[in-house]
């Protein structure tokens, strides 16, 4: 979700140095994105890009359609739709497509891609599943141990992601080393994945 489209909070105003789950995302795609959007405040111009404009159409049809649905299967028992969670500790802030409360007691992150299921977890959809657990326990203070995800694409597949202890630490680290680049400028080293680098945005600017 683009940070421009988060509602800002009283307590949470632009200078409040927090990262949303897609800049996070895009680090972990390569840290030069880090470096051109938050250095050299180069913006990406996402909304050309066509997967990210069809995933925020979906979102928005989303909401008008079965507003009350509950996914009894996983023992869902009360959602909240498109939630805006920020946490000064965590230095992270986004829009959680739902925030589900479960029979067990526990809650989860719900989030829908515009994208196939491949039989496999991307890393960086693991991720971005974890930091909306981590945002959703800090501010409602309730056991979070599993995310789901939704695959549109693929007749709406949905997958458990159930968290690690390494995917915390992992991702706290990696939440440290943008700050560091963004506090020192530093030209971090590109993806070793060159394939990454045919659709950058910022192909004709890296050296």
């Amino acid at each position: 979700m683009s940070e421009e489209l988060l509602e800002l909070s009283p307590a949470d105003d632009e200078s409040t140095p927090m990262l949303t789950p897609s800049e996070i995302i895009e680090h972990l795609f390569c840290p030069r994105f880090t470096y051109f959007m938050h250095c050299l405040k180069i913006p990406q111009h996402e909304k050309n890009r066509y997967i990210v404009m069809k995933g925020r159409q979906l979102h928005q049809e989303r909401e008008k359609r079965n507003p009350d649905y509950l996914r009894k299967k996983i023992g869902c028992v009360k959602k909240e739709l498109s939630v805006y969670l920020a946490s000064r500790r965590l230095r992270v802030r986004g829009i959680v497509d739902e925030v589900l409360t479960l029979a067990d007691g526990t809650m989860a992150p719900l989030d829908y891609k515009y994208t196939d299921y491949r039989e496999w977890l991307f890393k960086t959809h693991r991720y971005q599943s974890v930091l909306y657990g981590m945002l959703i326990a800090e501010t409602y203070q309730q056991p979070v141990s599993r995310g789901y995800i939704c695959y549109v694409r693929s007749g709406a597949k949905l997958c458990e992601v159930v968290y690690r202890q390494q995917d915390y630490e992992h991702i706290t680290g990696v939440i440290d080393e943008i700050f560091r680049i963004i506090s020192t400028g530093r030209y971090p080293e590109a993806t070793r994945h060159t394939a990454r680098c045919i659709d950058c945005c910022y192909k004709n600017i890296c050296v």
